[in-house]
């Protein structure tokens, strides 16, 4: 029997743009955010409860965000939540390269690299 290999799609970067998803660029950026959040609260062995008292949010919220369930949660919101522990959180603009097409968004840090995701629509 010959077996046959899975069909796959290679992945621009973006799985919420290869999805097709209505602002991919940021659901990506906010789950970079999320992301770091939950990290600091694991590396801080925080529970889920500890976690809602210092983000001042009740503790299902907190459930939903490291679930990845941010529908409820916007970028400011998230940018509150990393600064209440105690992250400091830096937005740069500069131009973008020549020679790239698109301009990209960016989130980066220290418990988990980067994100970088295309700002434009193809």
């Amino acid at each position: 029997m010959i077996r046959k290999r899975p069909e796959h799609t290679v992945s621009g970067g973006n799985v919420f743009d290869d999805l097709r998803l209505p602002e991919s660029d940021e659901l990506l950026a906010k789950a970079a955010l999320a992301h770091q959040i939950a990290s600091i609260a694991i590396h801080r062995h925080l529970t889920q409860t500890e976690t809602a008292r210092l983000l001042n949010t009740t503790q299902p919220k907190v459930s939903d965000l490291f679930a990845g369930k941010l529908a409820g949660f916007s970028m400011e919101r998230l940018i509150r939540f990393l600064n209440a522990l105690d992250r400091d959180v830096r937005i740069v603009v500069s131009p973008k390269p020549r020679s790239r097409s698109h301009a990209t968004v960016q989130v980066s840090g220290m418990l988990s690299g980067s994100v970088r995701t295309n700002a434009s629509r193809s």
